[in-house]
């Protein structure tokens, strides 16, 4: 089974103050922005590599992502792996006792399927899994 890092996910109060220091300060290019209404957060993506950064900002007060802001801050968020087989790597990391938020993998607006786990799992961190496009 391949993984690699697919993006590395950053919380924030404002998105294009995190683009001023992300894509001007840093000369990093942002390559799409939009808004996911279900999340109830805009995004920012910008290549790095192979990778991507992710730059999320919620746009309600009481969306999941501004909870997690007014927890505990703004700073990285989350760590996305894209890997061969979505349904294969839940059922392994269930064998495996690790606790998952999505027990099945749902579809997120570009149409990707995807998973998270939980960061009581993870030694704190956040994992987003993305299965792989088999363009």
């Amino acid at each position: 089974m391949k993984i690699t890092i697919n993006h590395i996910a950053m919380v924030m109060p404002d998105l294009d103050e995190g683009v001023g220091f992300w894509a001007d300060a840093l000369g990093l290019k942002v390559e799409a922005r939009r808004r996911e209404a279900a999340e109830e957060v805009e995004i920012a993506f910008l290549p790095v590599g192979e990778s991507e950064i992710e730059l999320l900002a919620p746009f309600t007060e009481d969306s999941g992502v501004a909870k997690y802001l007014a927890k505990r801050g703004p700073g990285m968020h989350h760590i996305c792996l894209e890997v061969d087989d979505i349904e294969e790597t839940l059922q392994r990391l269930q064998a495996h006792n690790v606790p998952l938020i999505d027990e099945t993998p749902r579809t997120n607006s570009a149409g990707r399927r995807m998973a998270f786990i939980h960061p009581k799992g993870t030694g704190g961190v956040l994992i987003e899994l993305y299965e792989r496009d088999n363009d």
